[in-house]
């Protein structure tokens, strides 16, 4: 005899009221949480097969802040909307979610069981408590002050500010700031946080000044609009773009007060060339990628894969652009490209999706110094010489050609074998399927 949590599933338009409030649930956790637009319809639809829906009878609109989806047959068409209101960044929840889809399909949970394990998803607290996010966020800053080619001792000074201005943030954040004006201050008291190291070493320490602020740098959503891009999401990645461009105007603003107040030179000249392409490079490139990992809330026990990814994607790159003399998006684009590759096996050595450890991995190549060289010109362009124009030019177009390079390469996967990867997957959602129906037949 049929149950009706087995009736519901095969009956594609039993409780659609309730399915539908799930499917967007479930899109608008993994849009809030740092997912692109291609990994949230794909989950969706994964979990719309589960509820017994057809694919030909779904249909999704996908934007940044809102997610639409319509069911429909013959007689009658259903449609919800969801508004995204925060967003952010949670890989364990973007693994959880993929889990959860796949495990519905293979046990057959009932609506009830999958809307539970959804809220226990929703309500999980993070991996990490707030002093130990505090310190990877200082870790991911110290790890590019040393990639830039900083001392030891300008990492300790850089970590020292990040973490400090990390807390900043976390205090207007709970005082419910505007998210630009959250940014814009934590910025300016994080560069006066470097300003002020001065007084410990008796001179002025480019280096913390530089890379004190680059965990605000929307490394996630910068390769999200790409990917969004690429996959012909164009609406939602143009809102990815604007909304990145507005953190990085905000950053600038707030570095732009603090080194007027403190009567700073143009730092934007120091050089970024590192000291050392191996030993300490790599070293810095684990740091910096298992300090990201933990801002960005990624499974406890991925952070050493992590840490490889990104010691593999730096010194790849460094030794293509300081050894071979290639450009740093051809360097950048290789690197990303390699552990793209490798996160295909990866995936099922530590069962996590390749999102997870490919930008953690390839974060630390993010060129946030060029970006807001860019805006800081822009904000002194009244001042500026020709010469000093064409050079802002010049890394406004060396940072999006490498951004450009880091995203494709961290998803050569999907743009060349998108399709068969994605047939692989469908073969298992039917075959999954097949046995729910033919279980149900017996």
């Amino acid at each position: 005899m049929e149950t009706k949590d087995e009736k519901v599933l095969k009956e594609p338009f039993a409780e659609i009221g309730r399915k539908m409030h799930l499917l967007l649930h479930t899109g608008q956790l993994l849009m809030e949480n740092g997912a692109d637009s291609d990994r949230t319809v794909r989950d969706m639809m994964r979990t719309a097969a589960y509820m017994g829906i057809p694919k030909d009878r779904i249909h999704q609109h996908v934007m940044y802040t809102t997610l639409m989806l319509n069911v429909n047959d013959e007689q009658h068409s259903y449609t919800e909307f969801r508004k995204c209101t925060k967003h952010g960044i949670n890989m364990t929840t973007l693994t959880a979610i993929s889990k959860l889809t796949w495990r519905a399909l293979e046990k057959n949970y009932s609506l009830h069981e999958f809307e539970r394990h959804l809220l226990r998803i929703k309500n999980r607290p993070r991996n990490y408590p707030v002093w130990l996010t505090a310190l990877g966020a200082g870790a991911a800053c110290g790890g590019f002050c040393k990639l830039f080619g900083g001392s030891w001792l300008d990492f300790l000074l850089t970590a020292l500010c990040a973490f400090l201005g990390f807390y900043v943030r976390k205090i207007c954040a709970g005082y419910a700031f505007n998210t630009y004006a959250v940014i814009a201050i934590t910025s300016f008291a994080t560069t006066m946080f470097a300003w002020a190291t001065q007084f410990l070493t008796g001179t002025m320490n480019w280096y913390p000044l530089i890379s004190c602020t680059l965990f605000l740098v929307p490394g996630i959503p910068l390769i999200n609009a790409v990917d969004d891009f690429l996959n012909n999401f164009i609406v939602s990645g143009m809102t990815r773009a604007i909304h990145t461009l507005l953190i990085v105007g905000a950053m600038t603003f707030g570095i732009v007060v603090a080194i007027r107040l403190g009567n700073v030179a143009d730092f934007t000249t120091v050089s970024l060339r590192p000291d050392n392409i191996y030993f300490s490079q790599a070293i810095a490139a684990a740091i910096s990628s298992m300090g990201f990992s933990i801002i960005f809330n990624i499974p406890r026990r991925l952070l050493p894969v992590v840490a490889v990814g990104g010691i593999i994607t730096v010194l790849l790159r460094n030794v293509m652009v300081l050894q071979l003399g290639f450009s740093q998006t051809a360097g950048s684009f290789l690197g990303a490209a390699v552990v793209g590759l490798l996160a295909l096996k990866a995936i099922h050595w530590f069962h996590a999706p390749n999102i997870i450890l490919t930008i953690p991995s390839a974060i630390p190549m993010i060129p946030g110094v060029l970006l807001y060289r860019v805006l800081f010109a822009l904000l002194n362009i009244q001042d500026i010489t020709a010469s000093t124009l064409l050079a802002m030019m010049r890394n406004g177009v060396e940072a999006i050609t490498i951004i450009i390079g880091i995203a494709i390469g961290v998803a050569i996967p999907n743009i060349f074998i998108h399709r068969y990867i994605e047939n692989n997957k469908q073969r298992t959602v039917k075959d999954l399927l097949d046995k729910r129906y033919l279980k149900d037949d017996e």
